[in-house]
């Protein structure tokens, strides 16, 4: 594990005019992971023991926190974001709160996975933020309660030791350990205010759900799927073609910005293991005027495999979702969409099954992270 001190010590005093223009954060070489605790993956911050000022569930809003200095309730100032009541002692001549003393909240991720990186947002923040987090985290199996989580034999794991944190700021934690976690309780030291929270990682899924369900989608977040690169991710990241559902608006697909050249855009997917594709779906989605003109689809069998085109250079539609059926079941382990010249597609469905080879890796990979 490891943090950025230099982002930890006081922030000032909101002093008007745009409340981002101090905010302190830098760019984290884990956020090209996915977030496992997105909501749209189905994450939930399931328990926490106060919530006094403002509710647990800003945790995981997935736009950045707002500020509004006018705003203010029967119990305060309305924050955006997890804020508990300060803490007292036990008595006047102990007005403090102890050491051991801390208030935490129970986070379920959208997806079991390995947890690569967490940022800790305390965003507006300034003067309520806790002095130090810690992060723990947890492998239990079905939709456990937050009574059986916090039951004395569930194993906890230190993810984020307690660390020392800055307000008005993005605090980021690398994280190394190699195991599987399906929940996380985020510890605040010893009382105070997080706006947001961010777990970065990668998904592993359960093989016996995805071999139980035989044809499923291979490219999906929630199945293992992820994006390895992409061209261009100037409007929206390319990770919005793998989130569950359809794109509901029109940046919750990819876009790129207009080409000037004779180039095109692509993106690059890693599938949940070696697979037999048999049927393919690219919806633009809310892309109008902006949608991919064409797009052509390629696989290749491992790292170094050569790209076999399994569906040539088609003509792509606005704002519609297009199916086709392979002629063939197309083997690989990765895949890579062509878009022409540029624009955008909101969501890539991949369709088939994992071949024995596939499956066998997926068994194993599941071991190796304690599953």
């Amino acid at each position: 594990m490891s943090t950025l001190p230099s982002f930890t010590g006081d922030a000032s005093p909101y002093g008007g005019g745009d409340p981002y223009a101090d905010y302190r954060s830098a760019d984290f070489s884990f956020t090209q992971y996915v977030d496992l605790a997105d909501r749209r993956l189905g994450a939930g911050v399931i328990a926490a023991n106060d919530e006094f000022f403002a509710e647990r569930e800003n945790l995981l809003k997935p736009e950045a926190a707002e500020f509004d200095p006018e705003h203010f309730g029967h119990k305060g100032k309305i924050m955006d974001g997890w804020e508990t009541r300060r803490r007292r002692g036990v008595s006047a001549t102990q007005p403090h709160p102890t050491d051991e003393d801390h208030d935490w909240a129970l986070i379920r991720l959208g997806a079991p996975g390995v947890v690569r990186g967490i940022v800790v947002d305390t965003a507006h923040f300034r003067g309520n933020y806790p002095q130090a987090v810690s992060v723990e985290a947890a492998s239990v199996p079905g939709s456990p309660s937050p009574e059986e989580l916090l039951a004395p034999d569930v194993k906890w794991t230190t993810l984020v030791p307690r660390t020392a944190v800055g307000g008005h700021a993005a605090n980021g934690f690398a994280v190394d350990v190699e195991q599987r976690f399906t929940h996380l309780r985020l510890n605040q030291h010893p009382d105070g205010g997080v706006a947001r929270l961010r777990v970065y990682g990668e998904v592993a899924p359960d093989p016996r759900w995805v071999a139980a369900l035989g044809t499923l989608d291979l490219a999906a977040l929630e199945n293992g799927g992820q994006v390895e690169d992409a061209s261009d991710r100037f409007y929206s990241p390319a990770t919005n073609t793998i989130q569950p559902g359809r794109s509901r608006k029109m940046d919750d697909g990819w876009e790129t910005r207009r080409r000037r050249d004779k180039g095109n855009d692509w993106i690059r997917y890693g599938l949940a293991a070696q697979s037999e594709v048999r049927a393919v779906e690219i919806d633009t989605a809310y892309l109008k005027g902006n949608s991919a003109g064409w797009a052509a689809l390629s696989i290749r069998d491992g790292e170094s495999g050569e790209w076999v085109e399994v569906l040539p250079r088609t003509r792509l539609q606005p704002d519609t979702n297009h199916r086709f059926l392979l002629d063939a079941p197309a083997v690989g382990t990765h895949v890579r969409i062509d878009i022409f010249p540029d624009g955008g597609i909101s969501r890539l469905r991949l369709f088939g099954s994992l071949t024995p080879e596939g499956a066998s890796r997926l068994i194993a990979r599941h071991q190796e992270l304690g599953g």
